[in-house]
């Protein structure tokens, strides 16, 4: 019988770390390839990790809720032949150089993650209180020493220091040293009041992810200026057109057709025409993006939110773009999504209409500029142009909102790309072939 080592996989360019949610499997299980054996959660999506190979599970190093760093070692398995090297996922493993030797790869990566473990625990060998490799690593990168570390409030299990605590910390730490060199502070936010809580009060403690969606809210709007525009379109044509076809179109594609492919069309040709909306901020520079990676905020059954992407739908057309729409929110509710398909937006598309609200003034996307809300659409009188005159009709008419980010997006770029956006909606063609 040979040992496979199951590695912790990496689950994103910028994830360096990955809390063990749930073990599906137990020591003494058999498994199959690809079978789910284990549930893990980083600050991007919640993620499966299939096993490597067909075996049984002899060891399990880590419990629920501790957090591991990528390429450390999780579970060991046995299976027939040989002995075997270190793995991960198959379907997450980053593919090796054919020029180089997989088992010296693997060895060297192993070698390079032990470096840093070592390195980071010689600082804080000292600590009765846990801390993760990762926040080791970013104390010592950062001199924070032993005794300002201990002080550090956590947010995680049995309040563990998480890399988000780690970040928000530094960024205060920063600030408080920058304000003593200055020889006029500016006026010191407010502590968040304190509140009284009665015996009839009940305490929900937040889960993980609201956690993590509470602090990206607050830091967009710290981050960001924002201002929103309005504007309302009459969606008539899109109505009735959708109306005529959705039959049709399932059978020719085997998907729903539901609006938000038509707005996610919009919006890509509209930032195609637009595209410093396109763009990101990093310090005193304007980074423009290459590719239209359209973001949709989508519901969970938990009652939290999460944002997969869908990429390059500028080169969609709209069957693909309804594809990729009703796929992505079906394993988003499902859990299914894997950590690419949250990453990378440059824009975000979110259906408040979709809970019966008209309008909203959506929180920016960080590191994105712009978001955009599409409100429900209503049945209104409205002025209608015609050759014979102007009459009053019954139309379909929907608000769309947009807020953005002032550093960056004047009035004039903001106002001109969602009226852009609803020009696009209103002169969608009723004769389109599906």
């Amino acid at each position: 019988m040979a040992t496979v080592d199951l590695i912790m996989p990496k689950m994103g360019e910028s994830i360096m770390e990955a809390t063990i949610l749930k073990w599906l499997k137990e020591v003494g299980d058999t498994v199959e390839l690809d079978e789910p054996i284990l549930e893990i959660a980083t600050d991007k999506v919640d993620s499966e990790i299939p096993s490597p190979v067909e075996g049984t599970i002899t060891e399990i190093l880590f419990q629920e809720n501790d957090i591991v760093e990528i390429g450390i070692v999780i579970a060991k398995l046995s299976i027939e032949g040989e002995s075997a090297e270190p793995v991960a996922s198959p379907a997450i493993l980053e593919p090796v150089k054919e020029d180089v030797p997989p088992a010296k790869v693997v060895e060297e990566i192993q070698a390079h993650l032990q470096k840093r473990v070592e390195t980071a625990v010689s600082d804080i060998s000292t600590s009765d209180r846990f801390y993760s490799p990762l926040v080791k690593s970013m104390a010592k990168k950062e001199g924070i020493p032993l005794s300002e570390l201990d002080n550090v409030p956590g947010t995680g299990k049995d309040n563990r220091l998480t890399k988000q605590d780690m970040l928000s910390y530094i960024k205060t730490r920063t600030s408080a040293v920058a304000q003593t060199k200055q020889t006029s502070a500016a006026p010191t936010a407010s502590a968040s009041p304190a509140i009284s809580i009665s015996g009839g009060e009940e305490i929900i403690q937040m889960d993980r992810m609201r956690k993590l969606i509470a602090e990206h809210m607050v830091m967009s709007k710290q981050t960001s200026p924002h201002v929103t525009s309005f504007v309302e379109a009459d969606v008539t044509n899109i109505w009735n057109w959708r109306n005529a076809n959705k039959s049709k179109f399932a059978e020719s594609y085997g998907e729903k057709l539901t609006f938000t492919p038509i707005f996610v069309e919009a919006v890509a040709r509209a930032i195609r025409d637009f595209p410093m909306i396109n763009v990101s901020v990093n310090g005193d520079q304007i980074i423009r993006k290459p590719n239209i990676n359209i973001g949709m905020a989508t519901a969970l059954p938990s009652g939290n939110l999460i944002v997969p992407v869908i990429k390059d739908a500028d080169f969609m057309n709209l069957a693909g773009l309804a594809k990729a729409v009703n796929d992505l929110a079906n394993r988003a509710r499902n859990n299914k999504l894997k950590p690419d398909e949250v990453q990378g937006g440059t824009f975000t598309l979110t259906n408040v209409g979709t809970f019966g609200n008209v309008m909203g003034t959506p929180i920016i996307n960080q590191p994105q500029v712009a978001i955009m809300a599409v409100g429900a659409i209503r049945k209104k009188p409205a002025v209608v142009e015609t050759e014979y005159g102007d009459v009053v009709a019954v139309r379909h008419m929907m608000f769309l909102s947009m807020s953005y980010d002032h550093r960056v997006v004047d009035g004039i770029l903001g106002g001109s790309f969602i009226r852009k956006v609803a020009d696009y909606l209103e002169a969608f063609d009723l004769e389109r072939i599906i």
